[in-house]
Parts: structure tokens; sequence; C-alpha cells
């Protein structure tokens, strides 16, 4: 079994480039310590706390449609449920290491995992 540290996402409308060209697949990274840590000496983040997402969000997502480069302007462009999604998208596969929850069904008591899609998607 390997372990899974990148993991492939839709955004729920998309982010629209300066040239109007439409990207909505993309690909997260699981954070590192660094990742949450580093964010915090910004003076972005210690002026508005709000921002350590914007920060974060830049770091983990590694590949967004056909862009170059995914940074701080990419994220902050983002349409508010867009923002959303992938902060819910990021909390379920760095708290589980997995987009997948395992739950038991109530009435044969099997146990099962299943792909939690994030809302929008």
């Amino acid at each position: 079994m390997t372990f899974q540290t990148e993991f492939e996402f839709t955004l729920p409308k998309g982010f629209v480039d300066e040239g109007g060209t439409l990207h909505k697949k993309g690909i997260m990274r699981l954070a590192t310590a660094a990742d949450e840590i580093l964010p915090m000496k910004d003076a972005r983040v210690q002026s508005n706390p709000a921002y350590l997402t914007v920060i974060l969000l830049s770091r983990v997502i590694t590949k967004l449609g056909d862009l170059q480069t995914i940074n701080t302007k990419t994220i902050e462009n983002l349409f508010a449920s867009d923002l959303s999604y992938l902060q819910e998208f990021y909390r379920q596969i760095n708290e589980n290491g997995t987009g997948k929850v395992e739950t038991t069904c109530p009435k044969c008591e099997h146990r099962f995992e299943f792909e939690v899609v994030p809302q929008g998607e």
C-alpha cells in the first residue's frame, strides 16, 4: 500500500485567469509543518489572521488547470464558494490523510469506506 500525498479536486465554479480561461481541476498536496508555521511570520497574516488561509492554500495547491504557477494572487481571485470548498478539502485530506471516510452500515453493521465529496462538487 502506498501513502498518498497528493489529491485531485474539482472546483465548484472554477478560477478564471486574466485571459478568461476557466480552470477547475487541480491537485492539492498534504501540508507540512512548515506550511502551517512559516506563514505566521508573514506581515499580511500578522495584520489579518484570515490571510493565513490564502498563503496556506497557495503553498499546498500544486496544480490548477493549465496555470504555470499558483500564488497568493491566484487564491485571492478565487470565487468565495471555491475558497470555501478548498478550505474544507484541505481540512479533510490533512486530518484523515485521505479523501475517504470509514463508516458502518447501521442496519447490517458492514464496515466500508466512501469518498467524501465536499459541497459543491
